[in-house]
């Protein structure tokens, strides 16, 4: 990675302003899933252990500029407290008197966490007035917040441009990952893409074309695929003016010797709602009043076989409707698939917040060689773009020699 990151300054005594994403899922005042809290915990302990005074900011939830008590972060500051064996104050406000008295409080080795930024409306414009006041806070810059680093942000773009700035370890692990795929994958490289839309997913498609040995599509894009091979979808999710696309991508795959894989037999339902009626089918024919749900037993059956020799694979999104538990089998069944295989030393690396449940839900995490924290960011990083977030930390000089000196991050708990 050509990025400087926190091994490369002393935060010995110095004011570090950390951009973290804990946008997590919240239910009665608690969080519900501490994924991305825990990723952030390398780069916090490393600095508190190295005496630095650590500001943590962070978005939750889409507040549209306004306080809304129920997406405080006070909440992911009592969890992150529990983690870390010490209190983590939260501020009533990003901004104010009383945010500026008690960052000027702190001492070496203590954190706190600002209110949500979302609250101001000047954060999701890169207003440079907010971006000064939060570049006030500190000395330097560390952003560990991947999943928002396709976001032009005041706090991840305009606070970089007025302190030296660096990425954090999360951060470093993503950009680290994520371009071994895109430059030097261990081959086959496969990749599996799921999710509602095809339209969301076609710049990344047609950029992993020039990247994979294989393609395989699940979930509802999958009915779009199918489409455009011909075949009758019922009233199941697609996108009829993506046909003429899907077409193209199968084309191009062809051109290019990338196989594809498309279910064979599907699961169908009179409704997608839970208790409904549901039956495995082919994919030639079937009711037209009636909606695909998840792959059929054949059908996951052909993905482990496609799958059988990839040495890498990328795996994006749900294939079926995930958030019903009866048509959940196929995603599950194929995270199981994929935890056996990095187990067996393949490379699978995991994005997407339904592709992710799947994997926690199953206590497979560990198994796994990488799983992003980024929705967005990864499918934009994946399309070969460059993230705002990311180009405007300090680059690493081209000449820089010997790294044997650099410094080495804590791996656990913070000293006492």
């Amino acid at each position: 990675m050509d990025k400087l990151t926190i091994r490369d300054f002393d935060a010995a005594g110095k004011r570090v302003f950390v951009r973290v994403d804990f946008n997590v899922p919240l239910a009665d005042g608690k969080v519900t899933d501490d994924s991305r809290i825990r990723a952030a915990l390398p780069t916090i302990v490393t600095l508190l252990n190295e005496g630095a005074r650590v500001v943590l900011a962070s978005h939750l939830g889409r507040p549209d500029g306004k306080v809304q008590d129920g997406l405080r972060l006070r909440p992911v500051g009592q969890r992150l407290g529990q983690l870390l064996r010490r209190n983590v104050p939260v501020t009533g406000d990003a901004l104010g008197i009383g945010t500026e008295d008690a960052v000027k409080r702190m001492r070496p080795g203590e954190t706190i966490l600002l209110e949500n930024l979302r609250f101001h409306a000047e954060e999701e414009k890169n207003d440079p007035t907010f971006a000064q006041a939060l570049a006030s806070y500190a000395d330097v810059f560390v952003n560990d917040a991947f999943g928002t680093a396709h976001r032009a942000h005041a706090s991840t773009v305009g606070i970089a441009r007025l302190l030296p700035a660096y990425a954090g370890l999360l951060m470093e692990r993503e950009i680290t990952v994520l371009s071994r795929l895109l430059e030097n994958p261990e081959r086959p490289f496969a990749a599996i893409l799921g999710g509602a839309k095809v339209s969301d997913k076609i710049p990344v498609i047609e950029h992993l074309l020039t990247k994979v040995d294989l393609l395989v599509f699940g979930g509802g894009m999958a009915n779009t695929f199918l489409l455009a091979q011909g075949k009758s979808v019922g009233k199941s999710l697609a996108e009829h003016d993506r046909v003429d696309d899907a077409r193209r991508i199968l084309a191009a795959a062809e051109k290019a010797g990338v196989e594809v894989v498309l279910p064979v037999d599907v699961i169908i339902a009179k409704e997608v709602t839970r208790g409904t009626e549901y039956k495995t089918v082919g994919t030639e024919k079937f009711p037209a009043s009636w909606h695909i749900v998840d792959l059929g037993e054949q059908s996951r059956a052909a993905i482990e076989a496609a799958l059988a020799d990839a040495r890498t694979v990328l795996w994006n999104g749900p294939l079926g409707v995930f958030e019903i538990p009866s048509f959940a089998h196929g995603t599950n069944a194929i995270a199981r698939y994929l935890a056996a295989r990095a187990e067996e030393g393949v490379t699978v690396v995991v994005g997407g917040g339904d592709s992710v449940a799947a994997i926690e839900q199953q206590g497979l995490t560990a198994k796994f060689t990488h799983i992003s924290t980024g929705g967005g960011a990864s499918l934009e990083f994946l399309e070969g773009r460059e993230l705002p977030g990311i180009a405007v930390l300090q680059d690493r000089p081209t000449d820089e020699g010997s790294t044997a000196a650099r410094r080495t991050p804590a791996a656990s708990g913070v000293k006492s």
